[in-house]
């Protein structure tokens, strides 16, 4: 799913080509897409975008006379800007924004139809949209500190958890944990004022690093690169590679469709990690220790 720094990377791009612009056409190709049916899509044809912003992990476009398309891509939505009329792929394509000087295609990979797409009017409307959680880099220490210990969870899950902090998917909380040298499976009611402290600045630099990077990758160019594995991640989609830090073999839990990335030896003092299920599951025979699971991946 694209995260904060993806996100904005795409309203850098899209505010560029289209903040001004009259929107001329919205096609749509997925039933599964538009989640909204008043207003209807004619409403926004001839309106001028004033505005591209962003509410948590989506994307917004406002238009004038207070109307907004919201648009989530979830795990595997992506954009792309194309020459104006461009047509809608057949197996991937779901929908087209045409403008006078190029269309914004929306694309998503699979067959779970997640990505959704919905027209509002009315900043009240908007506001049911926002997820509420913390801007992480507006924040303070304290509201930070605040929203984190507001429930109470594993580190992994309280990053990702757009109603407490916003804009950080299973990626880059990977990569913010191994920066704050943290286990991902620390409860937050346990994390001391140094960690937190620690945990705050991570989570601001390797946000704010991870923009200013992708933002000199990509130059005036569209964002057709968009993913959650990345050259230069420390631990993120590295499983068995070594820990840039280190040097020991990243660790992995996978569950469900996610997956936890972790140097033991940076983050849980050589321990190795298992979630409850899994621990139940294997029992002893999940190994404890870097050394166990060295030797077993050796025979």
């Amino acid at each position: 799913m694209p995260e904060l720094p993806d996100i904005a990377l795409y309203l850098d791009a899209i505010a560029s080509r289209v903040v001004g612009k009259q929107l001329e056409h919205l096609r749509i190709a997925s039933p599964f897409l538009l989640r909204t049916a008043d207003p209807p899509v004619a409403d926004l044809v001839g309106r001028v975008i004033r505005d591209v912003r962003r509410l948590g992990k989506r994307i917004v476009l406002a238009l004038e006379d207070d109307y907004f398309v919201v648009l989530h891509l979830m795990i595997a939505g992506r954009l792309h800007w194309k020459p104006a009329g461009a047509p809608i792929p057949r197996r991937a394509g779901l929908a087209a924004v045409d403008f006078p000087n190029g269309t914004l295609l929306l694309t998503e990979a699979g067959t779970k139809h997640r990505a959704s797409l919905h027209i509002l009017r009315g900043a009240a409307a908007l506001a049911a949209h926002d997820p509420g959680g913390l801007d992480v880099l507006a924040a303070t220490l304290e509201q930070f500190r605040s929203a984190l210990t507001r429930e109470s969870h594993t580190l992994k899950r309280a990053l990702t958890d757009p109603h407490l902090l916003d804009g950080i998917g299973n990626a880059y909380s990977d990569e913010i944990l191994h920066a704050a040298r943290l286990s991902p499976l620390r409860l937050t009611g346990q994390i001391t004022p140094e960690e937190s402290e620690r945990l705050f600045h991570a989570v601001r630099h390797t946000v704010t690093s991870w923009m200013a990077r992708l933002r000199a990758e990509t130059g005036e160019a569209f964002p057709e690169n968009v993913t959650a594995f990345r050259d230069g991640m420390a631990v993120h989609g590295r499983f068995r590679k070594p820990c840039p830090v280190c040097g020991s073999p990243v660790q992995r839990i996978r569950y469900a469709e996610n997956e936890v990335n972790y140097c033991a030896t940076c983050q849980t003092g050589g321990r190795l990690l298992a979630d409850r299920s899994l621990s139940r599951l294997l029992k002893q025979d999940w190994p404890r220790s870097l050394e166990e699971w060295e030797e077993r991946a050796a025979r």
